[in-house]
């Protein structure tokens, strides 16, 4: 077996590798959404403890 049929997967690569792409993308946006609701969160709840002089 060579490279090029190893990554050619008998006709299906497309779909495989389509399929890990879609994977990888839903995870980095996952990633992304999840770091940007973390910082939103924080900042409110810094902004809650400042209203009530806690900070």
């Amino acid at each position: 077996m060579s490279i090029a049929e190893f990554f050619k997967m008998g006709g299906y690569a497309f779909y495989v590798w389509g399929a890990y792409g879609v994977t990888l993308l839903a995870f980095i946006v996952e990633i992304l959404l999840v770091s940007h609701k973390r910082k939103t969160t924080l900042q409110q709840v810094r902004l809650m403890l400042e209203a009530r002089g806690e900070v």
